[in-house]
């Protein structure tokens, strides 16, 4: 089905909004200025650590980063929760890759990740539409059980804190960005742009990364 939403995001070619959020390493501020004119950025977009699929999401593009380094591109995650809150995740799930905090969607919505507007239709289409993110599952599986059954794979636990992201945030969608060192997007991978709502939790895949990280050196 498509989605009716209520933003457009940034395109190829546009300049990329700044943004300045604190570190969840408790190492400060990061800033997009912090790279602008000194490398490129990929940066990444999730919500809450609430969402399966951005949590399965961050360990794939960690696993990339050491790859996009290599090809001149510096990696950052933004995950939509409060420092602390991802600070007691990571903990126990350490991850090499640069993380933000912006708990309020503030840089989703600076570069215009869809929101969709939760119609009858959409709410109907969460339990029908099968989906199967990464070929995990032995068949796809309608999304909100594909979700649970993720959730259960990883053993997560939701806190109070996942519950009120998760309030505030749904049915915020991902992105992806590709920003060069003079800070302009050339690249972007929208959750569900491409096959609506079955593209629910796909993410660009380590060969996508690079393709786009080395056509920035054409």
């Amino acid at each position: 089905m498509s989605i009716t939403q209520i933003s457009q995001p940034v395109t190829p070619g546009e300049p990329a909004p700044d943004f300045v959020l604190p570190a969840v390493d408790g190492s400060g501020t990061i800033s997009l200025a912090d790279y602008r004119g000194r490398t490129p950025l990929f940066l990444a977009l999730f919500i809450g650590l609430w969402c399966p699929f951005c949590r399965r999401a961050i360990a794939q593009i960690a696993a990339s980063e050491s790859a996009l380094k290599s090809a001149g591109v510096e990696t950052l995650g933004v995950v939509a929760t409060a420092p602390d809150n991802a600070q007691l995740y990571f903990q126990f799930r350490p991850t090499r890759l640069r993380l933000a905090a912006d708990p309020e969607l503030s840089t989703h919505q600076a570069y215009g990740v869809p929101r969709p507007i939760p119609t009858p239709e959409f709410l109907r289409a969460l339990d029908t539409t099968l989906i199967n993110p990464d070929g995990l599952f032995a068949e796809p599986l309608p999304i909100t059980h594909a979700a649970e059954a993720i959730g259960k794979l990883d053993n997560y636990k939701y806190n109070e804190t996942d519950q009120a992201d998760m309030e505030r945030q749904w049915p915020q969608l991902k992105g992806q960005f590709l920003i060069d060192r003079a800070g302009f997007v050339r690249w972007a991978y929208i959750e569900c742009a491409a096959d609506g709502l079955a593209g629910l939790g796909k993410f660009p895949s380590a060969n996508e990364l690079l393709a786009a990280a080395r056509a920035l050196a054409d």
